[in-house]
């Protein structure tokens, strides 16, 4: 392979030539592809990952590589670009003040509970979306179902898989780790596994929120999009945001993630509380209520 001479911020030699042009080839494809608007300061970060995928084809220059790409449009060199540039941050019950609240939003119905997670990567949200609706209805059986989704095919494998290490439930409490997970013995020592009956309660499928048609089928009363909005430009939030709405039961909620906020972005939502939001008809209707009650008394 080419060694460049180019050096990287530490100082050492890079095993490949990655120019300004390169990333910005990159940032379009991404973009093209997943929506994905790459800041500047990826940079490294774009180029570590993919010079994995340039040693996995045998391809020694990234504008080699590139061009394939740009020439396949589809197939799985596609599929690999896009899941090596996927982020994919996540645990169990991250942002917990969202779960009391699902849970309590739930209670209140009597028909089957319909929720989607939009960006599921390893499965650790739907499957902590799954333990909530178990704990609110008091059975491993709820009459709930959930449709797991996300672009990046290698941490949906994961999420179906439901076999984590068992540090992953550090911050979870034991009588709750006890009751949805089982742990490995003998050469399976160190992991868990989530119960089937959890498993059992969610779809996974792989899904591009940038697709024209969505494989997904509402009236959910939850969506889940949280921490990947940060990763489109507003357009294109916009555009998630006003095909969310046909998908919601007309008081479902819709979960954010902490450094999200669609108010900017949509008048189709308002916000309920946190980081959650309702459509703008059902909040518009409740402030009219309680003005008319206000008035009246």
């Amino acid at each position: 392979m080419t060694k460049s001479a180019e050096k990287n911020k530490s100082g050492t030699t890079k095993e490949f030539d990655f120019n300004g042009k390169d990333f910005d080839r990159v940032r379009g494809l991404i973009y093209q592809k997943a929506g994905i608007s790459l800041a500047d300061s990826k940079q490294e970060m774009v180029y570590s990952r993919l010079a994995r995928r340039l040693r996995a084809t045998g391809i020694n220059s990234f504008s080699v590589y590139l061009d394939l790409l740009e020439k396949e449009s589809s197939g799985s060199e596609w599929e690999a670009f896009t899941n090596a540039l996927t982020t994919n941050l996540t645990s169990f019950f991250r942002e917990e003040h969202h779960f009391p609240l699902l849970a309590e939003h739930v209670k209140k119905r009597k028909e089957p509970i319909n929720v989607w997670c939009s960006a599921s990567s390893t499965g650790e949200e739907p499957y902590s979306i799954a333990m909530t609706l178990c704990e609110a209805f008091g059975t491993l059986k709820p009459p709930a179902h959930i449709i797991a989704t996300d672009i990046d095919t290698n941490v949906l494998a994961t999420a179906f898989r439901g076999v984590y290490n068992l540090d992953r439930l550090d911050k979870m409490s034991p009588e709750r780790a006890k009751k949805f997970f089982l742990k490995g013995k003998g050469a399976q020592d160190g992991l868990v596994r989530v119960r089937q009956e959890l498993r059992d309660l969610i779809t996974f499928k792989q899904l591009n929120l940038l697709s024209d048609s969505w494989s997904v089928n509402g009236e959910f009363d939850a969506i889940f999009c949280r921490n990947v909005m940060i990763y489109f430009d507003k357009s294109t939030q916009g555009k998630i945001l006003k095909k969310f709405v046909p998908l919601m039961k007309p008081d479902g909620l819709l979960f954010a993630g902490h450094s999200e906020n669609f108010l900017y972005v949509s008048d189709d939502f308002k916000l309920r509380g946190k980081t959650v939001y309702e459509l703008a008809s059902v909040y518009d209707m409740r402030r009219k209520a309680v003005s008319h009650h206000t008035n009246k008394g």
